[in-house]
């Protein structure tokens, strides 16, 4: 199939398949640029918890190396947040510092997902309206009694490719929907986890990132 007749095809869906089109390169868009940062992010979560269990005080070299690379990831805020706390404090308000720090944190994790979960409705619904419109380009040709079977048949075959491209695009996008959600929720789980090592080793321990504060 050439491009000529591609355009064809997408001049005959009543524009839909350039919709589709540019439907396909926002998921694909957001599949990479999320893919990336959330497996950058749970690598360093993975990074911190094996420094935690090691140096529960984070005074290593190696630990703040750490932390001064991801500064900007959601793990070292965690972190950060009770850095300047008081040592004395109650568990539970430490614990409550940390809790309201995962929480600004969340809604960060899944940012764009919207657009990808758009896309995954959008495809299918725009996929149906440009089969409808070949639909009535295809029976706009039955006064030509000597070849409206063969041109009717054509063209409910071109307009079915609407409906099929829809159904691809939503299905790309629901595959990598649900995978990027499992990596938000490992990363939630990890920031869980963050936060009670470092109150158990706040609460059996002298003060926490003295060289991380002084950095």
């Amino acid at each position: 199939m050439n491009s000529t007749k591609l355009f064809e095809l997408a001049n005959n869906s009543g524009g839909t398949l350039y919709l589709m089109a540019f439907l396909m390169l926002v998921a694909l868009t957001v599949i990479i640029d999320r893919t990336r940062h959330l497996l950058n992010m749970q690598h360093a979560g993975e990074s911190l918890m094996a420094l935690l269990r090691k140096d529960g005080h984070l005074n290593s070299k190696e630990a703040q190396s750490l932390m001064e690379q991801n500064t900007d990831l959601p793990h070292a805020r965690i972190v950060m947040s009770i850095a300047d706390e008081q040592t004395n404090l109650p568990r539970e308000t430490l614990a409550g510092h940390l809790e309201e720090a995962i929480m600004h944190e969340v809604p960060l994790l899944d940012r764009s997902l919207w657009m990808l979960d758009t896309v995954i409705t959008l495809a299918p619904l725009l996929g149906l309206f440009g089969t409808i419109i070949g639909m009535f380009n295809a029976f706009s040709v039955l006064d030509d009694i000597q070849n409206a079977a063969s041109q009717v048949t054509g063209g409910i075959a071109e307009a079915l490719i609407s409906t099929a491209c829809g159904l691809l695009i939503a299905m790309i996008g629901l595959v990598f929907f649900n995978w990027l959600n499992t990596h938000v929720r490992t990363i939630v789980h990890q920031m869980e986890t963050i936060k009670v090592m470092l109150l158990n080793r706040r609460q059996h321990n002298e003060p926490t990132l003295h060289a991380i504060r002084a950095a």
